[in-house]
């Protein structure tokens, strides 16, 4: 058992001194002059005394930085030293939620089309949740708050996508060997928006003028742009992302044209689409 209690340590880091605390068998809590406080453990490989760090307080727990220590003992008992493999320029050990996603998010800007719609997720539905903590904290209790705070926000396909990604997230990390099991796995659809029906219904011409006018009368709250980009998507047929995405550089108002790329097209091809007079209108 070793002599600091968790208690300890937050006295230790309130009281402000600086100086090494010792645990067992060389682990020690770090409190620098500079910086946040950290897990230390000292060790001897090759007859050489070392020093490895373990982690920050504010992320490793004492409980998590004693199983560090063990998995460091034991690599030393085997004739290797966890120091020197540090610097085989092996990339960073993702220890935060945060840098999890990240390091995933990198594969995805090479797969997907649209890369910016998981991280519009993740950004603005998990990480104020979850970001923050370590890999090793993240429990289905959490998945399940984040996905009932979207549901209840009214946004049923949200929480739907959330769960996707977290799954794909976590799976990520047992890839790498950062944990051994998925918080998300046992969660379904029905735990999250539900199954989606799809939407066939189209407005005939008065319940779209009847929206516009509903549109104009909650001015306060729903702005000019979103006002004529709903136009501007209803004249020209296109999807929210060619259009809300497209900088100016693409149309040419003087021939009445917008170049789509097919670096944004949902079809890979680029494509001319002509503007009417009233587009032009909107647009100038």
């Amino acid at each position: 058992m070793g002599s600091l209690t968790a208690k300890a340590v937050q006295s230790l880091i309130k009281a402000g001194g600086v100086g090494k605390f010792g645990d067992e068998r060389g682990l020690y809590l770090k409190i620098p002059s500079k910086g946040e406080p950290y897990w230390m453990l000292r060790y001897t490989a090759h007859t050489k005394r070392r020093e490895i760090t373990l982690g920050k307080v504010s992320i490793v727990s004492l409980a998590e930085a004693r199983n560090l220590a063990e998995d460091v003992r034991k690599k030393v008992m085997a004739g290797e030293d966890p120091i020197a493999e540090r610097k085989l320029n092996r990339p960073k050990l993702l220890t935060t939620v945060n840098e999890l996603f990240e390091d995933w998010h990198k594969d995805l800007v090479k797969r997907l089309k649209y890369p910016g719609i998981p991280e519009r997720v993740y950004r603005k539905d998990i990480a104020p949740t979850i970001g923050e903590l370590s890999l090793m904290k993240v429990t289905p209790i959490d998945v399940r708050a984040i996905l009932q705070n979207i549901t209840k926000s009214g946004r049923p396909t949200i929480s739907n996508d959330a769960l996707l990604y977290m799954k794909q997230l976590f799976d990520h990390g047992i890839k790498l060997g950062l944990v051994q099991s998925n918080p998300a796995t046992a969660f379904r659809v029905n735990d999250a928006g539900g199954v989606e029906k799809s939407r066939e219904r189209a407005l005939n011409l008065d319940e779209i003028a009847h929206v516009f006018k509903v549109f104009r009368e909650h001015s306060d709250s729903f702005s000019r742009d979103n006002y004529l980009a709903c136009a501007l998507l209803l004249l020209l047929a296109v999807r929210k992302s060619e259009l809300t995405e497209a900088p100016w550089s693409e149309f040419n108002l003087e021939h009445k044209k917008w170049f789509l790329p097919k670096e944004r097209s949902k079809s890979g091809v680029g494509i001319v689409i002509p503007l009417p007079p009233l587009a032009i209108e909107i647009l100038e």
